[in-house]
């Protein structure tokens, strides 16, 4: 039995963030050195990609940093949102290389941890020693928010137990009412059941994300990761629901899983319609935004978009651009999948040269 906390519904959250993203752009607009109201205009539209399933905020995300940086080169907070926007869309050596400019200009020592922390994570870096500096920060600063980065990287790090101790610590301990904070630590739960612990549990995995959707129901991943478990069960009506409540988003992964419902309902009009139109959409968010999306395509092209070679051309990119775990099994996936039986004994011999 898992005790909710009480949030502001969903519904009503996601509306109020749009339109303060809406009122947030106006005003940057009016006045866009003003550096507080860009990082929280960043923030919105961070959230928005996040939990709406919008993938055109990557591109908005792109024209402020653009803009802070002509009209004020010279301002550590530009370099902030510059390194921010860099990391979110997964260009790791320029989001290093801006977080260094915006420390030299005189960014917060604690903003330059943590979003340092961040690219680290996301690359794989030193793992160790970022668990040691995870830990820390999180006594530090007592901040509710660096309890779930510091679960994800226990899981990653394959400390199972402990990463699903952190994120209901994160549920125990969070004290405010925005139901995307409860959804974020809710969903990566689901993820730890159903992806990262050696032997998952699908029926953990689907109760966290339902849990995820009754705080925030337009939150798209936490309905496609569902929609994946109840297709696998069968529960082709329930997941075809799921996925059609979302079909407005622009998250090419919606109607990938749309064309596995018509297929399971021997549909194969829809099924290639769907299916036209995520391949329409992941080669779309490629073109754009290339490496935020490698692995996403990748994982596509193996699957439904049967297209191995694309899939292992996107895996290597992924991988050369971050060396995880996750990265390193997705690439000796797709070569399997390419034909490339050698390829791991090529990595092992040369990684920095793959």
């Amino acid at each position: 039995m898992i005790d909710l906390k009480q949030a502001t519904h969903g519904s009503i959250a996601a509306h109020n963030l749009e339109g303060a993203r809406l009122h947030g752009w106006a005003r940057f607009w009016r006045t866009p050195t003003q550096s507080a109201a860009a990082a929280a205009l960043l923030d919105q539209e961070l959230l928005t990609a996040q939990f709406c399933g919008d993938t055109s905020a990557f591109d908005r995300m792109e024209t402020l940093a653009n803009e802070l940086l002509r009209v004020d080169p010279e301002a550590a907070e530009t370099w902030m949102v510059l390194a921010q926007v860099a990391s979110a869309t997964h260009r790791f050596g320029d989001a290093r290389a801006a977080l260094a400019r915006g420390e030299a200009l005189g960014a917060l020592p604690e903003s330059v941890e943590g979003l340092s922390l961040a690219i680290d994570q996301a690359t794989g870096t030193d793992m160790e020693r970022l668990l040691s500096r995870r830990r820390e920060r999180a006594v530090r600063t007592g901040l509710w928010d660096e309890l779930v980065p510091l679960g994800a990287l226990l899981g990653d790090l394959g400390e199972f137990d402990a990463a699903e101790q952190t994120f209901l610590r994160a549920l125990r301990e969070y004290g405010e009412i925005s139901p995307f904070a409860l959804a974020w630590a809710c969903f990566e739960l689901g993820v730890l059941w159903g992806e990262r612990r050696t032997e998952p549990c699908a029926e953990r995995a689907a109760q966290w994300y339902r849990v995820a959707l009754h705080y925030l129901p337009c939150y798209v991943k936490a309905r496609v990761h569902l929609a994946e478990i109840l297709l696998a069960e069968g529960q082709t009506n329930e997941a075809e629901r799921l996925l059609r409540a979302v079909l407005s988003s622009s998250d090419p992964e919606v109607h990938w899983r749309l064309s596995e419902v018509a297929e399971a309902t021997e549909d194969p009009a829809g099924a290639e319609t769907f299916m036209t139109a995520a391949r329409s959409g992941f080669e779309s968010l490629l073109e754009r935004h290339l490496l935020a999306f490698a692995d996403h395509g990748a994982e596509f092209y193996l699957s439904g978009g049967a297209d191995p070679a694309r899939a292992f051309e996107l895996a290597l990119l992924n991988f050369s651009n971050r060396q995880t775990t996750r990265a390193y099994n997705l690439v000796l996936r797709a070569a399997r999948s390419a034909g490339q039986p050698d390829f791991h004994t090529r990595l092992r011999l040369n990684p920095a040269g793959m």
